[in-house]
């Protein structure tokens, strides 16, 4: 992530900011070179399913994990799997997250083959599904045919702009109920879908996100399984572009000199771990409105489903300049979590079902694009 300036003063304020001279100055001013090129090339293909999949490849997904891997060997025809090594099992020991991030996936690809004039048919899990856990049968088998498409250029078009926007929201700028409204017209794979500009709710709601943050934060094997994804500064992340990755100046400085590292983020003492936690915490106390999707289940289907929602969503709010951030935190379904996680279901469905997605929203800055694996790397 680049540095916004709330995040340098907090910093300075920390009294690590130093100054780089020489050598270490240029490597400072140094971004990656290779992590944000599939921003640049998607749609660059003959084929017509890997210009779809060369926008697949920017889908959100939990954690950068960017766990899809693709078979193209039959014509006509994409299949889509996990790469088992790129779950989450402390903070998604159900892979729950991992398969909406498919399902995000796979409605891009949709929306990129429609926009070719293609249509494309799904077959999810067609060799069955295990509700505890993933394993190598495929997602989905996904086949393309010509004619009977249904374009969404209004959607397609925010794929290059959608980000997932993780900075402070302006609190003087509220979201409209008519956003809210636009936003939920959106949601048409078949998730429920419901939203909040309310100021109490909104307020509880911020509370609520800002509490789950501490707790994963504060238990120490799902907060190191985030650090082991940190990737800092531009060598790291050109060299693994996916996980969580800190690149820019200030980044680079704090990594040159020692003070920002894996191993010295991870106890709680330790100025990364406080200063992390209260950017995280800060940031989620600034949501304008909340909008959340829920499906009446939770099998495997149903998760691809709200993914492909959601992904939609995200889209539409791009299109109104409206910025959003998964706030997945207190719906994760490790022990630790349990009592939020049941207090998010009594507000968000007190009627019952399963609250797949929770989103806060906000007018914020403008950020660069998460890295990304080329198309290539994909490939099974």
């Amino acid at each position: 992530m680049t540095l916004s300036r709330r995040k340098t003063l907090a910093l300075i304020g920390g009294g690590v900011l130093l100054a780089a001279t020489g050598s270490a100055a240029f490597a400072v001013t140094r971004t990656p070179r290779t992590a944000h090129a599939p921003w640049a090339t998607a749609g660059g293909y003959d084929d017509p399913r890997l210009r779809a999949l060369s926008h697949a490849i920017l889908a959100p997904n939990p954690h950068n994990r960017q766990p899809w891997k693709v078979d193209v060997s039959v014509p006509d025809q994409v299949t889509l799997y996990v790469d088992t090594d790129r779950l989450l099992p402390h903070t998604d020991p159900f892979s729950r997250q991992i398969v909406i991030g498919l399902g995000c996936f796979l409605e891009v690809m949709t929306l990129a083959a429609a926009a070719d004039g293609l249509s494309v048919e799904l077959d999810l899990f067609p060799e069955g599904e295990d509700a505890a856990a993933l394993d190598a049968r495929p997602v989905a088998v996904a086949r393309f045919t010509r004619g009977d498409a249904r374009a969404e250029p209004a959607l397609f078009g925010q794929v290059f702009d959608r980000r997932s926007l993780k900075e402070p929201y302006d609190m003087a700028r509220p979201v409209a109920a008519g956003v809210l409204a636009q936003l939920a017209a959106s949601v048409t794979r078949g998730s429920g879908v419901a939203s909040t500009n309310e100021a109490a709710e909104v307020e509880a709601l911020r509370d609520l996100t800002a509490r789950a943050f501490e707790i994963e934060f504060h238990t120490p094997r799902t907060y190191k399984e985030s650090v082991d994804l940190f990737r800092i500064g531009h060598r790291e992340v050109d060299a693994n572009p996916d996980g969580i990755d800190f690149h820019g100046p200030m980044w680079e400085t704090l990594h040159l000199t020692g003070q920002f590292t894996r191993e010295g983020a991870i106890p709680t003492e330790s100025f990364p771990f406080r200063s992390g936690l209260d950017m995280v915490t800060s940031t989620a106390r600034t949501g304008m409105a909340y909008i959340w999707l829920t499906t009446p289940g939770n099998t495997r289907a149903e998760q691809i489903i709200a993914g492909r929602d959601w992904v939609r969503l995200n889209l539409a709010a791009t299109g109104l300049g409206l910025g959003v951030q998964p706030m997945s935190q207190a719906l994760q379904e490790f022990p630790e979590m349990a009592d939020l996680y049941a207090q998010a279901h009594d507000r968000l469905a007190p009627d019952g079902g399963v609250v797949q997605m929770l989103g806060r929203l906000g007018y914020g800055p403008k950020v660069g694009p998460s890295p990304r694996w080329p198309l290539e790397e994909k490939l099974a």
